[in-house]
Protein backbone atom coordinates (compact mmCIF):
# COMPACT_ATOMS: atom_id res chain seq x y z
CA UNK A 1 0.00 0.00 0.00
CA UNK A 2 1.42 2.96 -0.93
CA UNK A 3 1.12 5.93 1.89
CA UNK A 4 0.86 9.19 0.50
CA UNK A 5 2.21 12.97 2.24
CA UNK A 6 -1.42 13.71 3.22
CA UNK A 7 -1.52 10.56 5.48
CA UNK A 8 0.91 12.03 7.66
CA UNK A 9 1.20 15.53 9.85
CA UNK A 10 4.57 17.27 10.32
CA UNK A 11 5.86 20.70 11.53
CA UNK A 12 8.28 23.42 10.18
CA UNK A 13 10.48 23.82 12.86
CA UNK A 14 11.92 27.52 13.84
CA UNK A 15 14.85 27.15 11.30
CA UNK A 16 12.72 26.11 8.83
CA UNK A 17 10.73 29.69 8.65
CA UNK A 18 11.71 32.22 7.30
CA UNK A 19 9.84 35.86 7.08
CA UNK A 20 7.38 35.79 4.27
CA UNK A 21 6.74 32.41 4.27
CA UNK A 22 2.92 31.55 4.41
CA UNK A 23 0.00 28.47 4.98
CA UNK A 24 -3.51 29.06 3.11
CA UNK A 25 -6.58 27.14 5.06
CA UNK A 26 -10.18 27.21 2.67
CA UNK A 27 -13.05 26.49 4.03
CA UNK A 28 -16.74 26.89 3.76
CA UNK A 29 -19.25 27.73 6.29
CA UNK A 30 -22.51 25.32 6.59
CA UNK A 31 -25.29 25.17 8.32
CA UNK A 32 -23.98 22.06 10.87
CA UNK A 33 -20.99 24.14 11.34
CA UNK A 34 -23.06 26.80 13.12
CA UNK A 35 -24.81 23.73 15.30
CA UNK A 36 -21.72 22.07 16.19
CA UNK A 37 -19.78 25.27 17.00
CA UNK A 38 -23.05 26.34 19.21
CA UNK A 39 -23.01 22.77 20.96
CA UNK A 40 -19.32 22.76 21.74
CA UNK A 41 -19.04 26.12 22.89
CA UNK A 42 -22.80 26.76 24.47
CA UNK A 43 -22.66 29.96 22.68
CA UNK A 44 -26.69 29.74 21.85
CA UNK A 45 -26.90 33.30 21.00
CA UNK A 46 -29.91 33.32 18.79
CA UNK A 47 -28.25 35.33 15.80
CA UNK A 48 -26.47 32.18 15.47
CA UNK A 49 -28.86 29.61 15.92
CA UNK A 50 -32.66 31.39 15.84
CA UNK A 51 -33.53 31.77 12.34
CA UNK A 52 -36.57 33.68 12.98
CA UNK A 53 -34.69 36.26 15.29
CA UNK A 54 -32.26 36.42 12.79
CA UNK A 55 -34.25 37.85 10.29
CA UNK A 56 -35.31 40.35 12.65
CA UNK A 57 -31.63 41.45 12.99
CA UNK A 58 -29.46 43.71 11.31
CA UNK A 59 -27.42 40.98 9.02
CA UNK A 60 -31.73 39.73 8.52
CA UNK A 61 -30.00 36.13 8.03
CA UNK A 62 -28.36 33.53 10.04
CA UNK A 63 -24.62 34.21 10.97
CA UNK A 64 -21.67 32.14 12.16
CA UNK A 65 -20.01 32.55 15.16
CA UNK A 66 -16.95 34.77 14.22
CA UNK A 67 -14.90 32.86 16.41
CA UNK A 68 -15.39 29.85 14.06
CA UNK A 69 -13.07 31.96 11.82
CA UNK A 70 -10.39 32.55 14.25
CA UNK A 71 -10.78 28.41 14.84
CA UNK A 72 -9.36 28.29 11.09
CA UNK A 73 -6.49 30.26 11.68
CA UNK A 74 -5.82 27.76 15.18
CA UNK A 75 -6.08 24.67 12.98
CA UNK A 76 -3.26 26.24 10.61
CA UNK A 77 -0.99 27.02 13.51
CA UNK A 78 -1.29 23.78 15.09
CA UNK A 79 -1.36 21.41 11.89
CA UNK A 80 0.78 22.70 9.10
CA UNK A 81 2.66 26.22 10.30
CA UNK A 82 4.69 25.50 12.44
CA UNK A 83 2.77 22.65 13.04
CA UNK A 84 2.79 20.07 15.97
CA UNK A 85 4.91 21.30 19.04
CA UNK A 86 3.90 24.88 18.80
CA UNK A 87 3.07 26.68 21.74
CA UNK A 88 0.22 30.00 21.35
CA UNK A 89 1.40 32.68 22.93
CA UNK A 90 -1.24 35.33 22.08
CA UNK A 91 -3.37 36.73 19.57
CA UNK A 92 -5.07 39.63 18.49
CA UNK A 93 -8.03 39.62 16.05
CA UNK A 94 -10.35 42.41 14.31
CA UNK A 95 -13.75 41.41 12.82
CA UNK A 96 -14.44 43.42 9.62
CA UNK A 97 -17.50 41.51 8.56
CA UNK A 98 -20.15 38.46 9.17
CA UNK A 99 -19.62 35.15 7.74
CA UNK A 100 -22.97 33.61 6.68
CA UNK A 101 -23.91 30.26 5.87
CA UNK A 102 -22.29 29.45 2.11
CA UNK A 103 -19.42 31.93 2.64
CA UNK A 104 -15.92 30.41 2.10
CA UNK A 105 -13.20 31.80 4.41
CA UNK A 106 -9.87 31.91 2.57
CA UNK A 107 -7.03 31.63 5.91
CA UNK A 108 -3.90 33.34 5.29
CA UNK A 109 -0.54 33.30 8.29
CA UNK A 110 2.53 34.84 6.99
CA UNK A 111 5.60 35.27 9.25
CA UNK A 112 6.32 38.50 9.28
CA UNK A 113 9.05 38.74 12.56
CA UNK A 114 11.40 36.20 14.31
CA UNK A 115 12.98 36.07 17.08
CA UNK A 116 16.01 33.61 17.73
CA UNK A 117 16.67 33.90 21.45
CA UNK A 118 13.25 32.65 22.60
CA UNK A 119 11.94 30.96 19.12
CA UNK A 120 8.95 32.84 19.04
CA UNK A 121 7.14 34.11 15.58
CA UNK A 122 4.85 36.66 14.91
CA UNK A 123 2.40 35.88 12.00
CA UNK A 124 -0.30 37.79 10.36
CA UNK A 125 -3.50 36.14 10.03
CA UNK A 126 -5.92 36.99 7.08
CA UNK A 127 -9.02 35.59 7.15
CA UNK A 128 -11.07 36.96 2.98
CA UNK A 129 -14.34 35.91 1.92
CA UNK A 130 -15.66 34.14 -1.75
CA UNK A 131 -15.55 37.95 -2.84
CA UNK A 132 -11.96 38.62 -1.31
CA UNK A 133 -13.56 40.99 0.77
CA UNK A 134 -11.80 41.42 4.35
CA UNK A 135 -13.34 39.20 7.32
CA UNK A 136 -10.85 39.00 10.07
CA UNK A 137 -7.30 40.09 10.73
CA UNK A 138 -4.80 40.55 13.36
CA UNK A 139 -1.56 38.96 14.72
CA UNK A 140 -0.75 35.73 16.34
CA UNK A 141 2.50 35.51 18.60
CA UNK A 142 3.73 31.61 18.51
CA UNK A 143 6.88 29.83 20.23
CA UNK A 144 8.13 27.48 17.41
CA UNK A 145 9.11 23.65 17.97
CA UNK A 146 12.77 23.08 17.28
CA UNK A 147 12.82 19.35 16.65
CA UNK A 148 10.85 17.80 13.87
CA UNK A 149 7.88 15.98 14.19
CA UNK A 150 5.99 13.76 11.87
CA UNK A 151 2.99 11.25 13.07
CA UNK A 152 0.44 9.80 11.15
CA UNK A 153 -2.84 11.85 10.94
CA UNK A 154 -5.43 10.56 13.26
CA UNK A 155 -8.59 10.15 11.54
CA UNK A 156 -11.41 11.72 13.31
CA UNK A 157 -14.79 9.95 13.53
CA UNK A 158 -17.48 11.07 11.39
CA UNK A 159 -20.03 13.61 13.31
CA UNK A 160 -23.72 13.61 12.74
CA UNK A 161 -26.01 16.53 14.06
CA UNK A 162 -29.43 15.57 14.76
CA UNK A 163 -31.02 19.06 15.23
CA UNK A 164 -34.53 17.37 16.45
CA UNK A 165 -35.80 20.66 16.96
CA UNK A 166 -34.89 22.53 13.23
CA UNK A 167 -37.07 19.15 12.15
CA UNK A 168 -39.92 19.88 13.98
CA UNK A 169 -39.77 22.97 13.60
CA UNK A 170 -39.68 22.49 9.51
CA UNK A 171 -42.81 20.24 9.76
CA UNK A 172 -44.87 22.83 11.67
CA UNK A 173 -43.76 25.06 8.63
CA UNK A 174 -45.95 22.95 6.39
CA UNK A 175 -49.02 24.68 7.48
CA UNK A 176 -48.05 27.94 8.17
CA UNK A 177 -50.61 30.72 7.55
CA UNK A 178 -53.19 28.12 7.28
CA UNK A 179 -55.96 28.79 10.76
CA UNK A 180 -56.09 26.23 13.37
CA UNK A 181 -58.68 23.06 13.09
CA UNK A 182 -61.06 22.18 15.96
CA UNK A 183 -59.82 18.86 16.85
CA UNK A 184 -61.88 16.46 19.67
CA UNK A 185 -59.20 14.73 21.89
CA UNK A 186 -60.48 11.19 23.26
CA UNK A 187 -59.59 10.72 26.70
CA UNK A 188 -56.51 12.92 27.26
CA UNK A 189 -56.02 11.60 30.90
CA UNK A 190 -52.20 11.11 31.43
CA UNK A 191 -49.29 14.14 31.15
CA UNK A 192 -48.58 13.70 27.38
CA UNK A 193 -52.05 13.32 25.54
CA UNK A 194 -53.11 16.35 27.04
CA UNK A 195 -49.62 18.42 26.76
CA UNK A 196 -49.59 17.25 23.04
CA UNK A 197 -53.11 18.83 21.66
CA UNK A 198 -52.62 21.89 24.04
CA UNK A 199 -48.75 22.66 22.88
CA UNK A 200 -50.44 22.31 19.20
CA UNK A 201 -53.06 24.72 20.31
CA UNK A 202 -50.23 27.44 21.04
CA UNK A 203 -48.41 26.25 18.05
CA UNK A 204 -51.77 27.73 16.28
CA UNK A 205 -52.64 24.00 15.07
CA UNK A 206 -55.81 23.28 16.69
CA UNK A 207 -58.40 24.15 18.75
CA UNK A 208 -58.64 21.29 21.29
CA UNK A 209 -61.86 19.62 22.73
CA UNK A 210 -61.27 17.83 25.27
CA UNK A 211 -63.64 14.73 25.56
CA UNK A 212 -62.98 12.64 29.21
CA UNK A 213 -63.69 12.49 32.73
CA UNK A 214 -63.02 16.28 33.81
CA UNK A 215 -61.90 16.21 37.06
CA UNK A 216 -59.33 13.67 35.95
CA UNK A 217 -58.03 16.07 33.44
CA UNK A 218 -57.82 18.98 35.55
CA UNK A 219 -55.90 17.31 38.64
CA UNK A 220 -53.52 16.16 35.47
CA UNK A 221 -53.43 19.97 34.08
CA UNK A 222 -52.88 21.09 37.48
CA UNK A 223 -49.86 18.78 38.55
CA UNK A 224 -48.17 19.45 35.35
CA UNK A 225 -49.15 23.11 34.94
CA UNK A 226 -50.87 23.26 31.95
CA UNK A 227 -52.91 25.81 31.27
CA UNK A 228 -56.81 24.66 30.35
CA UNK A 229 -58.48 28.51 30.06
CA UNK A 230 -60.47 28.84 27.18
CA UNK A 231 -60.02 25.22 26.11
CA UNK A 232 -63.97 22.87 25.66
CA UNK A 233 -64.20 20.19 28.24
CA UNK A 234 -66.95 17.42 27.81
CA UNK A 235 -67.04 15.98 30.78
CA UNK A 236 -67.93 11.83 30.18
CA UNK A 237 -67.64 9.00 32.71
CA UNK A 238 -64.81 6.81 31.23
CA UNK A 239 -62.51 6.25 28.17
CA UNK A 240 -65.45 3.87 25.93
CA UNK A 241 -67.79 6.96 26.59
CA UNK A 242 -64.72 9.40 25.23
CA UNK A 243 -64.37 7.52 21.61
CA UNK A 244 -67.85 7.66 21.28
CA UNK A 245 -68.44 11.55 21.90
CA UNK A 246 -65.67 12.12 19.86
CA UNK A 247 -66.66 10.20 16.85
CA UNK A 248 -69.50 11.50 17.23
CA UNK A 249 -68.46 15.24 17.11
CA UNK A 250 -66.95 14.41 14.05
CA UNK A 251 -69.74 13.05 12.51
CA UNK A 252 -72.06 16.08 13.27
CA UNK A 253 -69.12 18.51 12.03
CA UNK A 254 -68.55 20.37 15.15
CA UNK A 255 -64.65 19.64 14.67
CA UNK A 256 -62.55 18.45 11.93
CA UNK A 257 -60.22 15.80 13.36
CA UNK A 258 -59.80 13.36 16.02
CA UNK A 259 -57.38 12.81 18.23
CA UNK A 260 -56.27 9.43 20.63
CA UNK A 261 -55.56 10.60 24.34
CA UNK A 262 -54.59 8.13 26.73
CA UNK A 263 -57.10 5.43 25.78
CA UNK A 264 -56.85 1.93 23.64
CA UNK A 265 -56.92 2.28 20.35
CA UNK A 266 -59.30 -0.47 19.96
CA UNK A 267 -61.83 1.14 21.81
CA UNK A 268 -61.08 4.39 19.58
CA UNK A 269 -61.04 2.90 16.09
CA UNK A 270 -64.19 0.58 17.16
CA UNK A 271 -65.75 3.61 17.36
CA UNK A 272 -64.88 4.83 14.26
CA UNK A 273 -65.59 1.90 11.95
CA UNK A 274 -69.06 1.45 13.48
CA UNK A 275 -71.47 1.08 10.38
CA UNK A 276 -74.03 3.22 11.85
CA UNK A 277 -72.39 5.86 13.63
CA UNK A 278 -68.89 5.49 12.41
CA UNK A 279 -66.73 7.44 10.34
CA UNK A 280 -66.36 5.22 7.22
CA UNK A 281 -66.50 5.90 3.52
CA UNK A 282 -65.83 3.74 0.62
CA UNK A 283 -61.88 3.97 1.40
CA UNK A 284 -60.01 1.57 3.61
CA UNK A 285 -58.56 3.06 6.46
CA UNK A 286 -55.30 3.29 7.08
CA UNK A 287 -52.47 4.52 9.39
CA UNK A 288 -49.15 6.34 7.73
CA UNK A 289 -46.24 7.50 9.79
CA UNK A 290 -44.38 10.55 8.70
CA UNK A 291 -40.75 9.60 9.93
CA UNK A 292 -38.52 12.76 9.26
CA UNK A 293 -35.18 10.71 9.79
CA UNK A 294 -31.68 12.62 9.83
CA UNK A 295 -30.05 9.72 7.33
CA UNK A 296 -32.36 10.74 4.90
CA UNK A 297 -32.65 13.67 2.69
CA UNK A 298 -36.26 14.19 2.82
CA UNK A 299 -39.49 12.47 5.41
CA UNK A 300 -40.49 9.11 4.46
CA UNK A 301 -44.27 8.38 4.90
CA UNK A 302 -44.51 4.02 6.34
CA UNK A 303 -47.58 2.41 5.82
CA UNK A 304 -49.39 0.66 7.58
CA UNK A 305 -47.65 0.02 10.60
CA UNK A 306 -51.11 0.61 13.01
CA UNK A 307 -54.22 -0.43 11.68
CA UNK A 308 -54.12 -3.53 9.18
CA UNK A 309 -52.58 -6.11 10.63
CA UNK A 310 -52.22 -8.49 7.43
CA UNK A 311 -53.50 -6.64 4.50
CA UNK A 312 -54.98 -8.68 1.02
CA UNK A 313 -53.58 -7.00 -2.14
CA UNK A 314 -57.34 -5.25 -2.48
CA UNK A 315 -55.95 -3.62 0.47
CA UNK A 316 -52.81 -2.56 -0.33
CA UNK A 317 -53.76 -0.65 -3.28
CA UNK A 318 -56.51 1.37 -0.68
CA UNK A 319 -53.44 1.47 1.67
CA UNK A 320 -51.13 2.91 -1.19
CA UNK A 321 -53.77 5.12 -2.71
CA UNK A 322 -53.95 7.08 0.98
CA UNK A 323 -50.29 7.04 0.99
CA UNK A 324 -50.23 8.68 -2.20
CA UNK A 325 -52.93 11.27 -1.89
CA UNK A 326 -51.44 12.45 1.45
CA UNK A 327 -47.60 12.74 0.15
CA UNK A 328 -49.26 14.91 -2.85
CA UNK A 329 -50.66 17.16 0.02
CA UNK A 330 -47.58 17.58 1.43
CA UNK A 331 -45.52 19.06 -1.89
CA UNK A 332 -44.59 15.31 -3.38
CA UNK A 333 -46.17 15.84 -7.39
CA UNK A 334 -45.20 12.46 -7.93
CA UNK A 335 -44.70 10.32 -4.51
CA UNK A 336 -41.77 7.22 -5.28
CA UNK A 337 -43.65 4.13 -3.90
CA UNK A 338 -41.19 1.39 -2.54
CA UNK A 339 -43.47 -1.91 -1.62
CA UNK A 340 -41.31 -3.54 0.93
CA UNK A 341 -40.18 -7.25 0.75
CA UNK A 342 -37.19 -9.30 2.39
CA UNK A 343 -35.83 -9.76 -1.46
CA UNK A 344 -36.42 -7.69 -4.35
CA UNK A 345 -37.01 -10.57 -6.86
CA UNK A 346 -40.27 -12.44 -6.95
CA UNK A 347 -40.33 -15.16 -5.03
CA UNK A 348 -43.83 -17.26 -5.44
CA UNK A 349 -43.03 -18.70 -1.37
CA UNK A 350 -42.95 -15.02 -0.04
CA UNK A 351 -46.62 -13.78 -1.04
CA UNK A 352 -45.07 -10.07 -0.27
CA UNK A 353 -43.19 -10.63 -3.03
CA UNK A 354 -46.48 -11.78 -5.60
CA UNK A 355 -48.27 -8.92 -3.81
CA UNK A 356 -45.50 -5.75 -4.72
CA UNK A 357 -45.79 -7.80 -8.58
CA UNK A 358 -49.16 -7.19 -8.67
CA UNK A 359 -49.34 -4.04 -7.27
CA UNK A 360 -46.65 -2.34 -9.74
CA UNK A 361 -48.73 -3.35 -12.72
CA UNK A 362 -51.82 -2.23 -11.06
CA UNK A 363 -50.26 0.82 -11.24
CA UNK A 364 -49.75 0.71 -14.73
CA UNK A 365 -52.89 -0.13 -15.93
CA UNK A 366 -54.23 3.01 -13.68
CA UNK A 367 -55.84 1.17 -10.79
CA UNK A 368 -53.56 3.09 -8.35
CA UNK A 369 -52.73 6.40 -9.44
CA UNK A 370 -50.65 9.34 -8.68
CA UNK A 371 -47.44 8.07 -7.57
CA UNK A 372 -44.67 6.05 -9.31
CA UNK A 373 -44.37 2.44 -7.85
CA UNK A 374 -41.43 -0.25 -7.42
CA UNK A 375 -41.05 -3.41 -6.44
CA UNK A 376 -40.58 -5.94 -4.68
CA UNK A 377 -37.17 -4.01 -3.13
CA UNK A 378 -35.69 -4.40 0.13
CA UNK A 379 -35.33 -1.99 2.92
CA UNK A 380 -31.84 -1.36 2.23
CA UNK A 381 -32.53 -1.23 -1.69
CA UNK A 382 -35.65 1.32 -0.91
CA UNK A 383 -33.28 3.82 0.73
CA UNK A 384 -30.24 3.48 -0.73
CA UNK A 385 -28.69 4.59 -3.97
CA UNK A 386 -25.35 2.83 -3.71
CA UNK A 387 -27.36 -0.56 -2.11
CA UNK A 388 -29.44 -0.37 -5.56
CA UNK A 389 -26.62 0.27 -7.75
CA UNK A 390 -24.37 -2.53 -5.69
CA UNK A 391 -27.09 -5.04 -6.65
CA UNK A 392 -27.71 -3.63 -10.51
CA UNK A 393 -31.64 -2.06 -9.52
CA UNK A 394 -32.29 0.22 -12.25
CA UNK A 395 -35.06 2.28 -11.19
CA UNK A 396 -36.94 5.67 -10.14
CA UNK A 397 -38.04 4.65 -7.46
CA UNK A 398 -35.09 2.85 -5.45
CA UNK A 399 -32.73 4.54 -3.16
CA UNK A 400 -35.00 7.78 -3.09
CA UNK A 401 -38.39 6.54 -1.78
CA UNK A 402 -41.22 9.53 -0.63
CA UNK A 403 -43.49 5.70 1.15
CA UNK A 404 -42.28 3.01 2.11
CA UNK A 405 -45.32 0.04 2.04
CA UNK A 406 -44.88 -2.54 4.51
CA UNK A 407 -45.94 -6.26 4.18
CA UNK A 408 -47.74 -6.52 7.51
CA UNK A 409 -48.51 -4.39 10.73
CA UNK A 410 -45.12 -6.35 12.52
CA UNK A 411 -42.57 -5.37 10.14
CA UNK A 412 -44.30 -2.50 9.63
CA UNK A 413 -44.07 -1.19 13.43
CA UNK A 414 -40.50 -2.42 13.84
CA UNK A 415 -39.41 -0.43 11.06
CA UNK A 416 -40.80 2.59 12.20
CA UNK A 417 -39.52 2.39 15.99
CA UNK A 418 -36.80 1.32 15.04
CA UNK A 419 -36.46 4.62 13.07
CA UNK A 420 -37.55 6.82 16.19
CA UNK A 421 -35.43 4.63 18.72
CA UNK A 422 -32.20 4.05 17.06
CA UNK A 423 -31.92 6.57 14.35
CA UNK A 424 -33.21 9.43 16.30
CA UNK A 425 -36.45 9.89 13.63
CA UNK A 426 -38.91 12.39 14.56
CA UNK A 427 -42.60 10.79 14.34
CA UNK A 428 -46.05 11.53 12.93
CA UNK A 429 -48.68 9.38 12.77
CA UNK A 430 -52.42 10.02 11.09
CA UNK A 431 -55.21 7.76 9.79
CA UNK A 432 -56.20 7.80 6.19
CA UNK A 433 -59.50 7.01 4.63
CA UNK A 434 -62.19 8.22 7.41
CA UNK A 435 -64.18 11.11 6.66
CA UNK A 436 -62.29 13.06 9.05
CA UNK A 437 -57.96 12.68 9.73
CA UNK A 438 -57.42 10.71 13.05
CA UNK A 439 -54.25 11.15 14.78
CA UNK A 440 -53.72 7.58 16.43
CA UNK A 441 -50.12 7.92 18.37
CA UNK A 442 -49.20 5.21 20.41
CA UNK A 443 -49.12 6.04 24.55
CA UNK A 444 -45.65 5.99 24.85
CA UNK A 445 -45.19 9.30 22.22
CA UNK A 446 -44.28 12.23 23.34
CA UNK A 447 -46.45 15.81 22.99
CA UNK A 448 -43.51 16.66 20.21
CA UNK A 449 -44.70 13.62 18.11
CA UNK A 450 -48.98 14.48 19.24
CA UNK A 451 -48.47 17.88 17.50
CA UNK A 452 -46.33 16.97 14.93
CA UNK A 453 -48.81 14.81 14.47
CA UNK A 454 -51.55 17.40 14.77
CA UNK A 455 -49.65 19.71 11.77
CA UNK A 456 -50.31 16.65 9.12
CA UNK A 457 -54.36 16.63 10.62
CA UNK A 458 -54.55 20.58 9.62
CA UNK A 459 -52.58 20.19 6.36
CA UNK A 460 -55.31 17.71 5.52
CA UNK A 461 -58.22 19.19 6.84
CA UNK A 462 -57.56 22.54 4.94
CA UNK A 463 -57.49 20.63 1.85
CA UNK A 464 -60.73 19.02 2.82
CA UNK A 465 -62.52 22.52 2.68
CA UNK A 466 -61.10 23.18 -0.53
CA UNK A 467 -62.68 20.00 -1.82
CA UNK A 468 -59.96 17.51 -1.66
CA UNK A 469 -60.22 14.09 -0.25
CA UNK A 470 -59.05 11.43 1.21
Amino acid sequence: MTIEAHDFIQNRTFDEIAIGDAAHLVRTLRPEDIHLFAVMSGDVNPTHVDPEFARSSQFREVVGHSMWGSVLISSILGTEFPGPGTVYVGQTLKFWRPITIGDTLTVTITCTHRFEHNHHLLLECLCVNQDGLKVIDGTAEVMAPTEKIKRPRIALPGITISDRQQRYLHVLEMTKGMEPIPIAVAHPCDTESLRGPLQARDAGLVIPVLVGPEAKIREVAEREHLDLRGVRIIDVPHSHASAATAVKLARSGEVEALMKGSLHTDELMSEVVARETGLRTARRLSHVFMADVPTYPHPLLITDAAINIEPTLEDKVHIIQNAIELAIMMGVPEPKVAILSAVETVNVKIRSTLDAAALCKMADRGQIKGGLLDGPLAFDNAISLVAAKTKGIRSAVAGQADILVVPDLESGNMVAKQLEYLADALMAGVVLGARVPIVLTSRADTAETRTASCAIAQLMAHKRRQGVRL
